[in-house]
């Protein structure tokens, strides 16, 4: 069977790959050699380099908030929404757990955790307040 066609020789997506990596409990992100910088979400090449051997590594998953903004829905309990600078170099978009959301600060440093949501669907990183 040809190799194009054939699914259990297709290669798996990098979402699928990073979905894997956070089932274990890891933040995976990739690098890109051709510019020596982070790259996430996951791609299928380097953005401004077009490098398609792209390498996966895992985060330490340590963090801080670069920005926060609280939402508060009528007739809900209001949440945040936070973009987080990794230690490693790349920014990515999440919430943050264990604190009232209006507590979150920009310059709080964070550590993520893997939240595997009861109604099936793929789980995601969030972030707790580093213990002190």
């Amino acid at each position: 069977m040809d190799s194009r066609t054939s699914a259990s020789a297709a290669p798996a997506s990098p979402l699928a790959i990073f979905r894997d990596h956070l089932s274990r409990g890891e933040l995976a992100y990739q690098y890109d050699p051709a510019s020596g910088r982070p790259v996430f979400h996951p791609r299928v090449i380097g953005p401004g380099t077009g490098n398609d051997d792209l390498q996966w590594r895992v985060s330490t998953g340590k963090g801080t908030i670069h920005a926060v903004t609280v939402i508060s829905p009528r007739g809900e309990a209001p949440y945040n929404v936070v973009l987080v600078d990794m230690d490693e170099g790349f920014r990515l978009m999440s919430r943050v757990e264990g604190l009232a959301p209006e507590e979150v600060r920009i310059g709080l440093r964070v550590r993520m955790q893997v939240h595997q949501p009861q109604d099936g669907q793929p789980p995601y990183p969030v972030f707790r307040p580093e213990a002190a």
